[in-house]
């Protein structure tokens, strides 16, 4: 299970001391990580992100209020050439003039609105398609943590399980081996024998060396994927037992609802909307746009800094203005941009069925999967039955002197095999129905 459980390993925050024992159920091990996984964290915030910005763009469209407040000093004012016959002088000569005061402060404040563009209309339909991406994507995020949660908990569990086992198995085979020296003390069978058995014993302690490190390793991975600190000591209250006990007498979810509920169905949908809209985009663009403004303004002018005095004179003025442009030819530029925009719109709506054709796919696969990971737990527990009778004759066998060490030897090993798999066929019923279950995003059964 080792590489199933490298593929769960995500960012995580720690929430815990190293002195508290958190205890889990899977039911509350997946609300948790949904609460303090950094993924699911994030995809919060996007969705967050994603309502601003539809305020931001609407906001566009709304009045816009700006102002400003300017100041100038001439350090030396320009210098304008007046023909001097204007003030009496001769025909063709020039006189210097500096028009204005040296000193000039001017406010003004401008008051807008678009009245119609077609970019912005499409631009607050785009906005709330991309709150509704976000809202998928931070489904489809909580989708996928639960099924890293599921899968981590039942490799932990898995392990545990194993461990157990394995510790059995030690246990009892020590017990053989020491029994037999003694029968080989007394001449009685050879020395291969024992060693036989030794060898046994020997792969036995080297796999429970490394179940013990993949039950290390398993917790890690399960206090990673909640966002714990990855040493933190946890308590999972299920057990395999009780929760294939629960998954395999759950409703066989012949009921499937309807594809367009599943989350993979709508980020799809989501596609064919946000393509529509850039379609709508690009013949908009051919559309006039009008905006209005209302523009007030106070100027004083001096030599000197006098402005903050009464007796400064200002002088006021105000503006009404609409402007309206029309886009009139742009060598075909606009043509070709909406053709290409209507080509990826149609390809978006192809993609569409597609996705609901595979989404069905899945869903059939999910649940013979699933069904046949039941019937495949009755069948290895029916090998497991058999192994141990199996093993257990021939341990009574060989010290009996009616079966070598060798037979007994496989018969042991024949044993591990089929606890293994039967652990497994265990965890994969668990596994599947969660693939299931994720697959129409019904929430995990308390």
């Amino acid at each position: 299970m080792l590489h199933k459980l490298t593929l769960f390993l995500c960012i995580t925050t720690s929430v815990f001391s190293q002195e508290e024992i958190a205890q889990f159920s899977l039911i509350e091990a997946v609300e948790f990580a949904l609460e303090n996984n950094y993924i699911g964290i994030n995809a919060t915030r996007d969705v967050e992100i994603a309502k601003l910005q539809k305020w931001e763009t609407t906001s566009t469209g709304l009045p816009q209020i700006k102002a400003s407040i300017g100041y100038n000093n001439w350090l030396k004012q320009q210098v304008s050439l007046i023909p001097a016959e204007f003030f009496g002088g001769s025909p063709g000569q020039f006189s210097e003039i500096a028009f204005g005061t040296k000193q000039t402060v001017n406010g003004t404040i401008t008051i807008s609105q678009k009245v119609f563009d077609g970019s912005y209309l499409v631009g607050l339909q785009a906005a709330k398609v991309f709150l509704e991406i976000s809202e998928n994507a931070k489904e489809k995020t909580d989708v996928e943590l639960r099924k890293m949660v599921a899968y981590a908990y039942g490799n932990v569990l898995l392990a545990e399980e194993n461990l157990k086992i394995i510790n059995s198995n030690v246990s009892l085979l020590e017990n053989n081996v020491r029994d037999l020296k003694k029968v080989y003390e007394n001449g009685l069978v050879e020395q291969e024998s024992v060693q036989q058995l030794q060898l046994t014993l020997t792969s036995l302690k080297s796999n429970q060396s490394y179940i013990k490190r993949l039950k290390t390793m398993a917790y890690q991975m399960f206090n990673n994927t909640l966002g714990l600190e990855l040493n933190i000591p946890i308590v999972l209250t299920d057990n395999l037992d009780t929760l294939i006990e629960i998954y395999t007498t759950l409703a066989p979810l012949q009921s499937i609802r309807e594809v367009e509920n599943v989350v993979d169905y709508k980020i799809a949908f989501n596609d064919v909307k946000g393509q529509e809209l850039l379609l709508k985009l690009e013949k908009s663009k051919a559309l006039p746009t009008i905006d209005v403004f209302l523009n007030g303004s106070y100027s004083g002018n001096n030599d000197q800094f006098n402005f903050l005095d009464s007796s400064q004179k200002w002088f006021g003025a105000s503006l009404f203005g609409v402007s309206i442009k029309a886009p009139i030819f742009s060598s075909f530029g606009r043509s070709a941009s909406t053709k290409k925009a209507r080509y990826n719109f149609e390809k978006s709506k192809s993609i569409l069925k597609d996705t609901s054709e595979k989404i069905r796919l899945e869903i059939a696969r999910a649940r013979s999967d699933y069904e046949f990971a039941i019937e495949d737990l009755a069948i290895k527990k029916e090998a497991l039955e058999l192994s141990v009778d199996i093993a257990k004759k021939n341990e009574i066998k060989f010290f009996e002197g009616l079966t070598t060490s060798f037979d007994l030897s496989q018969a042991q090993r024949q044993l591990y095999v089929a606890q293994q798999d039967y652990l497994q066929s265990m965890l994969n019923i668990l596994i599947k129905r969660i693939d299931l279950e994720a697959l129409i995003n019904p929430p995990l059964k308390k």
